[in-house]
C-alpha cells in the first residue's frame, strides 16, 4: 500500500507558495503522492500545476474535481495542460459532487447522475489521450480532437455506490474514497470494483482511500473532535450511506485514531481490505501523526 498526504489549503497571503512548500516537504519525506480537494477555494488542477512543478518525484492528485460544471473535453484540456506542466505526474480525480452543491449552488440539474458519469468518461478519457471524439449521448455531446500536450494520466472517480464502482472498474483507473472505513472497503468497495475490472479484462484498479487520521493517547476525544470537524459528511447522503455500512455513528468514528500501534494496525486493516493508496488527512496531534505516516511511507 502506497502512502499519500492530503494537502491543506493555506489562508495566508501566499497560498500557492505554501502549497508548493507542502508538496516539496511531502516529496522529501517519502510520500508517494499528495492530494488537493476542489471545493470553493483553490482550483485544484491549476494550483497543483503551478505549485507542483518545482517538486519532482511525487504524484499529484485532485480529490476531486466536480464534473457537472465543466464539459469533459474542457476538463481534459485543462488536465492535459497541467500534466504537461508536471512532467506526467497528475492523477485526475473527478466526482459528481452532491445535489445540494450542483443544483442549489451552481444551478445545474443533478438528474441522471449515473448516465452523466458514464457519458462524461466516454468523452473525457479518449479526449485526454488525444483521440478523435465523436459522441452523441443523452446528457453530453462532443465532436473534437484535442492537440494539447500532456496526454495520458490516470483518471479516478469518486465511487461509492454499485453503479459508480462498476464505472470506476470498467472505464476509469480506479476510485478515490473519503469517509469510507475498512469494513466497507473489504465487503463492498473492493469486491465490486475489482469484479467489474476483471469482467472487462482490465488491470486491477486503484483504490485510493483518504481518511482523517490522528495519533493520540486519547482516542475518544479525537473521535469527538472528528465528529465536530467533519460533521457535514455525516449529513450528505452518499457519505451517510458509507458510514451506515460501516456501522459508524459519525465521521469521527471512521477516522484512524489511537496510539502508534493502534493506528498502524488500522492502516494494515485497510491494506488487507484492498486499499492500494492511503491518503492521510491529519486533524489532531499533527506532528506526531505526520511522523507515523512518514515512517509508514518509508516502510
Amino acid at each position: 500500500m502506497r502512502y499519500g498526504y492530503f494537502l491543506a489549503e493555506s489562508k495566508d497571503s501566499d497560498p500557492i507558495g505554501d502549497l508548493r512548500d507542502q508538496i516539496t516537504r511531502a516529496a522529501d519525506e517519502g510520500f508517494s503522492s499528495a492530494w488537493l480537494s476542489n471545493i470553493f477555494s483553490l482550483d485544484a488542477i491549476t494550483a497543483l500545476a503551478v505549485a507542483g512543478a518545482q517538486a519532482p518525484a511525487i504524484e499529484l492528485g485532485t480529490a476531486v474535481v466536480p464534473t457537472y460544471p465543466r464539459h469533459p473535453a474542457v476538463l481534459a484540456q485543462q488536465a492535459m495542460t497541467a500534466n504537461a506542466a508536471l512532467g506526467g505526474r497528475l492523477a485526475l480525480g473527478i466526482g459528481l459532487s452532491h445535489k445540494i452543491v450542483i443544483e442549489n449552488m451552481y444551478g445545474f440539474s443533478y438528474d441522471r447522475p449515473g448516465t452523466h458519469m458514464k457519458e462524461y468518461l466516454d468523452i473525457l478519457i479518449p479526449a485526454s489521450r488525444g483521440e478523435q471524439v465523436k459522441y452523441d449521448g443523452q446528457t453530453l455531446k462532443a465532436d473534437l480532437r484535442l492537440t494539447t500536450p500532456g496526454a495520458g494520466f490516470p483518471v479516478l472517480i469518486a465511487a461509492l455506490g454499485p453503479r459508480m464502482l462498476k464505472l470506476a472498474g470498467t472505464k476509469a483507473d480506479g476510485t478515490v474514497l473519503w469517509m469510507t472505513g475498512p469494513k466497507t472497503v473489504a465487503e463492498h468497495i473492493a469486491p465490486t470494483i475489482k469484479a467489474a475490472a476483471a469482467e472487462a479484462g482490465r488491470e486491477a484498479p486503484r483504490i485510493v482511500c483518504a481518511l482523517p487520521i490522528a495519533v493520540t493517547d486519547d482516542p475518544e476525544s479525537a473521535i469527538t473532535r472528528g465528529n465536530e470537524i467533519f460533521s457535514v459528511y455525516g449529513q450528505l447522503p452518499s457519505y451517510r450511506a458509507m458510514l451506515d455500512r460501516e456501522g459508524a455513528a459519525g465521521p469521527g468514528n471512521v477516522a484512524i485514531v489511537g496510539d502508534e500501534d493502534t493506528v498502524l494496525a488500522k492502516l494494515d486493516e485497510l491494506r488487507q481490505a484492498g486499499v492500494t493508496d492511503f491518503v492521510g488527512s491529519p486533524f489532531a496531534n499533527r506532528d506526531r501523526t505526520r511522523a507515523l505516516l512518514i515512517g509508514a511511507a518509508k516502510g
